[in-house]
């Protein structure tokens, strides 16, 4: 990872324009959002596909490719490729709380890439690929760290390794970043394009946390397949 010492410097703005709204979703990359809306920030490898698998979940108001958990202010994605950033690749998640929860968005992250192998993830090697959570909320936290425990005990049963998914708060990572305008939703403007993410065959269990640690679940909905 890189230090302090031989981190790029970056910069004081964004070197590049950004679209104002979701290609697919049409709603405003950077806020407003409504009232009530949470953020948690994901990371499992290249963020093409991981946006993909958020923004077709249910309750998810906007998704956005970008930069975080590094050193380097408003990296470009040349510079975060070279891992002399510290960032990795993630994708912001802002969610209606009322129609979906963190448990059924990390069910999704667990299930949807390897989350045991280190700085990278099949192809795409560097820490810029490393799987991470970084959490804004109490309750995001709690369901992070039950469904990895969960999750992990899945998969020792089947011969898989640890677990080694950095996580953290939000306000601990740092900032997050918008990538350029051509990674917002890539592939949906670009069908064809590469992605390393779906199944991985295990299942991550939810409904781990008491009632009496998370809001009212009514009206929430299954996640979509």
């Amino acid at each position: 990872m890189a230090t302090a010492d031989d981190a790029l410097p970056g910069r004081t703005t964004r070197p590049y324009a950004v679209a104002p709204t979701h290609v697919v979703l049409g709603t405003p990359l950077e806020g407003p959002w409504p009232e009530g809306s949470e953020e948690l920030y994901l990371a499992m490898g290249c963020f093409w596909g991981v946006e993909r698998i958020f923004w077709k979940q249910p309750g998810v108001i906007v998704t956005a490719a970008g930069y975080m958990g590094g050193l380097t202010p408003h990296p470009t994605y040349e510079e975060t490729c070279t891992g002399r950033t510290g960032h990795a690749e993630a994708v912001r998640v802002v969610y209606d709380p009322t129609k979906t929860s963190p448990e059924l968005l990390l069910k999704e992250f667990w299930e949807n890439h390897d989350p045991t192998q280190g700085m990278r993830q099949g192809n795409d090697v560097g820490t810029a690929y490393r799987s991470a959570i970084y959490w804004s909320t109490p309750e995001q936290e709690r369901a992070a760290v039950a469904t990895r425990d969960a999750f992990q005990k899945v998969l020792t049963d089947n011969g898989f390794g640890e677990i080694t998914t950095e996580m953290r708060s939000a306000a601990d990572a740092g900032p997050f970043y918008l990538a350029e305008d051509y990674h917002q939703g890539y592939l949906h403007k670009n069908p064809g394009g590469y992605c390393n993410h779906g199944p991985n065959g295990m299942t991550c269990p939810v409904g781990l946390l008491r009632q009496d640690q998370v809001p009212s679940q009514q009206g929430i909905l299954p996640p979509r397949g």
